[in-house]
């Protein structure tokens, strides 16, 4: 059996648990919401056998599966004496926030559908107490933003070989305005667009001979290299002041060119410097 790394997403109604999931896909687990704890040693056979890419995974699992509490204890029991280490993450908020966060959505609590929110609140904390004492972490939400979760999520569940500033680029095209939450904007419409290339307008920045023209020009060549430069000198400073996420995005007239493939060429440069890096192409199918 290969070693995989199996972490368990439980807690609160409405304290983050979506949110932590696709926080942790970010980083590289595979990531299944609301899996049937009864198909989790199954689940887990089949990625030990068949899926050599696959070293991690995470999964949310809570009280919308009606068999969850009767069935966990023995199922998690009975995956450590096969060598399955389950790491359970418990995200708990106060009963205030919980409330507000139902106000908010106007969604149902699976529990309360006979009765108020807060009664349903107050089953759920009294059913799952033995699980929040199994568990390996707990975060309370409580006063987190959805970027604060994510942060504390990945920050807790990453390698330790690696740089510790989660780095997220992203192109998009000026036509459809600007990424709101970019801490960093950089214009790519300077260089030469291969959508006047009668070839290559029809294929995006991932095509091998877009690159190749985009990256043939002297300009293009000295940006790139005057970018990494930057990086250099900012990254650094950015860890220094305790920034954990930095937004780069990089824009040209659609979005579907030349920013995808200077977003494609930052992303490797800091893979190499062994960053957790994501990318977005937020425009790539719209022009």
């Amino acid at each position: 059996m290969k070693a995989l790394r199996v972490v368990v997403i439980t807690g609160m109604s409405g304290s983050g648990k979506t949110t932590s999931l696709r926080a942790l896909e970010d980083i590289g687990f595979f990531c299944v919401d609301n899996l049937p704890v009864v198909l989790l040693p199954e689940f887990l056979e089949i990625q030990s056998a068949v899926s050599k890419d696959v070293t991690k995974v995470a999964m949310v699992m809570d009280l919308r599966e009606k068999s969850f509490l009767e069935s966990y204890t023995k199922i998690f029991e009975h995956l450590n004496k096969k060598g399955y280490k389950i790491e359970i993450l418990f995200l708990d908020a106060g009963d205030d926030a919980l409330l507000h966060r139902f106000s908010e959505t106007r969604r149902t609590h699976p529990l309360s559908l006979r009765g108020s929110v807060m009664d349903g609140i107050n089953s759920e904390r009294d059913k799952l107490s033995p699980l929040k004492q199994m568990a390996d972490k707990i975060i309370d939400t409580t006063s987190l933003n959805v970027h604060q979760l994510k942060d504390t999520v990945q920050r807790y569940f990453l390698d330790s070989s690696l740089r510790r500033m989660i780095i997220h680029v992203t192109s998009f095209g000026y036509r459809f305005g600007l990424p709101a939450d970019a801490d960093m904007i950089l214009d790519v419409r300077f260089l030469p667009n291969p959508y006047f290339v009668e070839d290559l307008k029809i294929y995006d920045g991932h095509n091998i001979k877009v690159r190749r023209y985009v990256l043939e020009f002297e300009e293009s060549r000295m940006f790139i290299q005057k970018l990494f430069e930057l990086m250099e000198f900012l990254i650094p400073l950015y860890e220094k002041e305790g920034k954990a996420r930095f937004n780069i995005a990089l824009g040209c007239t659609g979005g579907r060119h030349r920013s995808v493939v200077m977003a494609n060429e930052l992303v490797a440069y800091f893979t190499n410097k062994n960053f957790v890096v994501s990318i977005g192409h937020r425009d790539i199918n719209k022009s």
